[in-house]
């Protein structure tokens, strides 16, 4: 698919880390683009920084998210280009000093990055089959945010690693549900990136993180995650799959 002034596009979580930097990469190429975010304050600046818009958005909540694509539309149009990046990744073990994980906890882990990626993707998948077809042939494309832990998840892992491991599990049923609507389905599990979520953590512990990455030994950027998301938008044989990011890491 091109990006170009005509493309519009929509971003969960893009008012900072990895959201932001897709939105980013998208202003850059003209396409007409709306964050999502929960953090109105934030999202408010990044929107100016950048010139996109915004809507404030809770995309654990379907009739919220369903809300917020009635707003970006009446701006923008109806979206060709939908990514998911909004998600929290808290940390708790299952038992931890002889209490049970706290269920709440798990459930607004579950909420926020699987049933909003969910809430996300079939509502611009509603509005998408809609569209007439690109000289691609295609009507759109939607991108979600996996995780490495979806699939070596570490300890304190368990709700991340559970809700993460699901948005991957969606990718191939979704690409098979939308394929007579023209519309692809794909996911990256980035490893360990220099983003907000992460620069929270003391810098012994980011460089300690560094150095269990096999090459290139660094961090990866929100950059780098955006370089991938425009190739997958631009690339129309890739469809159904979870694309790991992350320097050949394993997690021990």
């Amino acid at each position: 698919m091109q990006i170009n002034d005509q493309t519009a596009a929509v971003i969960s979580g893009g008012a900072s880390g990895l959201g932001k930097a897709v939105a980013e990469q998208l202003a850059r190429r003209k396409a007409k683009v709306t964050i999502f975010d929960y953090d109105t304050e934030k999202g408010t600046q990044i929107s100016k920084e950048i010139g996109v818009d915004f809507v404030h958005c809770n995309v654990a909540d379907g009739a919220a998210v369903a809300q917020s694509f009635v707003q970006a539309r009446k701006k923008n149009g109806q979206e060709r280009i939908c990514v998911n990046c909004a998600g929290i990744a808290p940390a708790a073990k299952t038992v931890s000093r002889g209490e049970a994980h706290d269920p709440g906890l798990f459930a607004k882990v579950i909420d926020i990055n699987l049933l909003g990626t969910f809430h996300m993707a079939s509502q611009s998948a509603a509005g998408m089959s809609k569209l007439e077809l690109s000289k691609e042939q295609e009507r759109g494309v939607i991108i979600s945010t996996a995780s490495v832990a979806a699939f070596d998840g570490q300890k304190g892992q368990i709700a991340y690693s559970a809700s993460k491991g699901a948005v991957a599990a969606m990718m191939l049923p979704m690409a098979r549900d939308l394929a007579s609507h023209a519309i692809r389905v794909m996911a990256v599990a980035p490893g360990i990136f220099q983003t907000p979520m992460l620069e929270a953590f003391p810098e012994e512990l980011q460089q300690s993180l560094a150095e269990v990455i096999p090459n290139p030994k660094r961090l990866g950027t929100p950059e780098e995650f955006a370089k991938l998301v425009m190739h997958i938008i631009e690339n129309p044989y890739l469809n159904g799959e979870t694309i790991r990011l992350d320097g050949a890491v394993r997690l021990p």
